[in-house]
């Protein structure tokens, strides 16, 4: 045990010691059982919520809620639910429980062997679990339609005859323990069926055998699946089946074995395309084809080979390019890439060098090209097919890589750029910088419409302009694919679009965008409180459609994106705003219609955090959570948001256990600037008192005010949760950085956030400490050089040596360590030879004969 953690252990027993606690303390022992909100659904008619309810480590349980009467269902161990479009069934697996699991994997077994999941599904209207199927790999729902459900399952032991499973129902309440039901039941085997169910009047059940995969169109008018019966059945054959679900009925539509991937419909499940390669699994390559099956086909086609008009050379259809079909189903967009070179066979792997060769004019260092390695293997790029043309045309390449279209895949143009040019100063930057070109789609022609923007670029929905910000000027611009226009869209904003709060050596961020009008009559743009109505074309003045009431009330508004499928606003459409004070922290709901003259109306407000509200499809029933410290984060449901009911009651234990209190805290630094923290109490905090103080810090908390934080094993930060029931009192400073001076800047901030909460009686000023992870590590170990007022210091994973660290790899992304000083977290803002006194001014390791805090 560190000394630091042996100087907590004893002011934690002296704390404990001395209190008279109403309730008990948190333990280690609780974590476990603590829960949180999973998955929250709600039907599209807004009459039924599904949520699960998920403890830290154990067993998830899965409620099924009538909004309209209240009535509950519970189901143990539901997970992943679906509810489907036309409001009858709730469809979800049921996991093993944990503890089997957990021992399978104690005991290596194998991983065919694990306990597998269950499906069941749950008919809403009558309460009746239709379906229980166990062994189940996978199960999915069309995802804009129903009639539908699809699964795969293990077969039974016997399964040569060609009798259809039937439902059993089951009981909800003795669903926990129910036995296996329906179709399925049978010992394991190999092979995989895939069992339909047309949700008509009745359930009607249908099976095709020696299923390795299956895609659902989204309107479930159809299904694809992929036979591939094993050598011992010679009665099944092998290819692809299109099953049509209106008259039960499949037809083969490609025979034979093959490597298939990227099944796609098109919107209206008429047209399915997928990439095939026959080679044998012993080629030493295997290329691939684009395959496509629509209206009055008997069979699949080939419609690209290697060998197509518009295929490059050594280049062939890419297995793992996404394949989408424009929203018209006139174009298919697929990925191509160049077909890779054979392995050499003729040499034994152990007589192969393995050596990483690197170039210092290559694109990325070795450290990156390493963990980048899977992907760029896979890199595809992107092309087009015109079924009705039967030609293909090459979109992207590896001059420009990347490539975007709009109005869904209709539109005449698209967006391609690259960073090639200015990756290898990704090292010092931190970012790459792009050019970017207008693409003819039908064509492929390109021209440039941008080079080198240091900034942020995409189409409009609806495929009419190319916006993007440029971080040199700050501004939004626009080009106009109908005229070939460039014009500056946000000159006429008086206020910043960008972080005004920015206090790192580069150009602030823009606080982005909230979406568009229709037909991309507009763009929304957000300041730091506002958002501003802005024409594309540059024709009308910007308009703040919230009226200024953000900035008036130190508030920022947000809009809500409710509908995950929308693409633009609607003339008149009220958009849902979410809301945060900076000077109360308090969250809320705010709305406003758009093209309206009228001022925005707030909805709710209060000192909560709102979180992630869903809403349904066809109603105006809303769902969200709800927290606060003492809260946890609950869903409330209503149609009217001020109005809304909690429907979930997480954590009742916690009642049992001293919890504790969050408020801001403020007070005058060093340097004389005004800031605030979050100061956290015990619950049965007593001012005549005196109470230990940790001291956890990072950048900027107090926005956090009102999360709900779960006692959690952390791995190396502060569980607050924890130490406030335990008699502590935690402070939780906002820190604001001076350029070059972060070591000094955390110290005026925290060390100044001490002496004034030490001012308080209640504070025992003797027994102070720190605690940081990651950055606030880094300042932990700075502190301890510049302060003797600390009792105790805990970093957890500092940077003591700035002058090693500046060439040092990131373990994550393999990047070099030069631009988080430069222009990032660090805040140096100069290279090492540049200010290497500040390099050194900011190690602690430097300063180390100073540190007289136990360590």
């Amino acid at each position: 045990m560190t000394r630091s953690a042996m100087w907590l252990v004893s002011l934690s027993l002296w704390c404990t010691g001395e209190m008279a606690q109403s309730k008990k303390p948190l333990d280690h022992s609780v974590y476990d059982s603590w829960q949180n909100i999973g998955v929250k659904l709600v039907s599209p008619d807004g009459r039924w919520a599904v949520y699960t309810v998920t403890p830290q480590e154990g067993d998830a349980t899965l409620f099924i809620r009538n909004l309209q009467t209240g009535r509950q269902t519970a189901f143990e161990r539901g997970t992943a639910p679906t509810i489907t479009d036309d409001n009858r069934f709730v469809a979800f697996t049921v996991k093993p429980r944990f503890q089997e699991t957990r021992q399978a994997r104690i005991k290596k077994t194998k991983p065919d062997e694990m306990p597998k999941d269950s499906l069941v599904i749950y008919e809403l209207e009558t309460g009746k679990t239709l379906v229980h199927s166990a062994k189940v790999k996978s199960f999915k729902t069309p995802e804009k339609g129903s009639g539908i459900i699809a699964y795969l399952v293990e077969p039974a032991k016997d399964t040569s005859s060609a009798k259809k499973p039937a439902a059993k129902p089951v009981a909800a309440a003795d669903f926990a323990d129910a036995d296996d039901n329906g179709p399925g039941k049978g010992g394991a085997s190999a092979a995989v069926d895939l069992v339909i169910i047309r949700t008509g009047k009745t359930l009607a059940f249908d099976t095709i055998r020696h299923v390795t995969s299956y895609t659902i169109s989204k309107p479930g008018n159809a299904l694809a699946a992929v036979v591939s019966p094993g050598k011992k059945d010679s009665l099944v054959t092998p290819g692809i089946i299109f099953w049509n679900t209106a008259k039960r009925e499949s037809k083969y539509i490609s025979k034979g074995q093959g490597q298939f991937a990227q099944f796609a419909f098109d919107d209206k499940g008429e047209q399915l395309a997928w990439t095939v390669s026959r080679d044998s699994a012993k080629a030493p390559v295997a290329v691939h084809a684009l395959a496509v099956y629509g209206p009055g086909m008997d069979t699949a086609r080939l419609a690209i080979t290697r060998s197509s008009n518009g295929m490059r050379d050594t280049w062939s259809v890419s297995e793992n390019g996404r394949l989408i079909f424009s929203r018209n189903g006139q174009r298919l967009f697929f990925g191509t890439a160049p077909i890779p070179k054979p392995k050499d066979t003729t040499i034994v792997d152990f007589e192969v060098a393995k050596v990483d060769v690197w170039h210092y004019l290559d694109d990325y260092l070795q450290p990156m090209q390493l963990k980048n390695l899977d992907r760029e293997l896979k890199r595809s790029y992107t092309a087009v097919y015109f079924p009705a043309e039967n030609r293909m045309v090459q979109l992207s390449d590896d001059s420009m890589e990347t490539f975007q279209f709009g109005d869904e895949g209709n539109a005449e143009y698209g967006l391609g750029t690259s960073d090639s040019h200015s990756r290898i100063a990704l090292q010092w930057t931190g970012k790459t910088n792009k050019n970017a070109w207008m693409v003819h789609i039908p064509s492929g022609r390109r021209m440039s419409i941008k080079q080198d923007l240091n900034g942020q670029i995409a189409i409009s929905p609806a495929g009419k302009y190319i916006i993007w910000f440029d971080n040199m000027n700050g501004q939004y611009s626009s080009y106009d694919f109908l005229t070939g226009s460039t014009r500056i869209i946000s000159a006429g904003i008086p206020v910043k679009l960008t972080d005004e709060e920015m206090d790192m050596p580069d150009f602030p961020q823009p606080y982005g965008t909230s979406g568009w009008m229709e037909n991309d009559k507009y763009v929304y743009i957000n300041d730091r409180y506002d958002i501003w109505q802005v024409d594309p074309s540059g024709k009308e003045p910007a308009v703040m459609i919230t009226q200024g009431l953000g900035r008036a009330n130190k508030t920022v508004l947000r809009n809500v994106k409710l509908n995950p499928d929308e693409r633009f606003y609607a003339p008149k459409q009220t958009l849902l705003l979410e809301s945060q004070s900076d000077v109360t922290k308090f969250g809320g709901f705010w709305t406003v219609r758009l093209l309206d003259k009228g001022a925005p109306k707030q909805v709710v407000s209060g000192p909560y955090a709102y979180i992630a509200p869903v809403k349904a499809k066809n109603a105006s029933m809303i769902l969200y959570q709800r927290t606060t410290y003492q809260e946890s984060p609950d869903i409330f449901a209503g149609e009217e948001l001020s109005t809304a009911k909690r429907i979930s009651h997480l954590n009742p234990q916690q009642k049992e256990y001293n919890w504790g209190t969050a408020e801001l805290f403020k007070w005058t630094t060093f340097n004389g600037q005004e800031t605030e923290g979050i100061l956290y109490k015990p619950e049965d905090f007593d001012p005549a008192k005196k109470y230990p103080v940790l001291i956890y810090f990072y950048e900027k908390l107090t926005d956090g005010l009102y999360g709900y934080q779960p006692p959690a094993p952390t791995p190396s930060r502060l569980n607050i949760t924890f130490f406030v029931s335990r008699g502590y009192v935690v402070l939780a400073p906002d820190i604001r950085y001076e350029n070059g001076r972060p070591g000094k800047s955390a110290y005026d901030y925290i060390v100044s956030g001490a002496e004034a909460l030490a001012k308080n009686t209640w504070i025992d000023r003797s027994n102070m400490a720190i605690q940081g992870q990651s950055w606030g590590g880094y300042q932990v170990c700075y502190l301890v050089t510049a302060t003797p007022l600390f009792k105790a210091a805990w970093a957890g994973a500092p940077v003591a040596n700035m002058t090693s660290a500046y060439g040092g790899i990131r373990w994550e992304s393999g990047m070099n360590r030069q631009f988080q000083y430069e222009h990032t977290q660090s805040r140096i803002g100069a290279t090492l030879w540049e200010k290497p006194e500040l390099y050194i001014e900011n190690s602690p390791l430097f300063h180390l004969p100073k540190v007289t805090t136990p360590w």
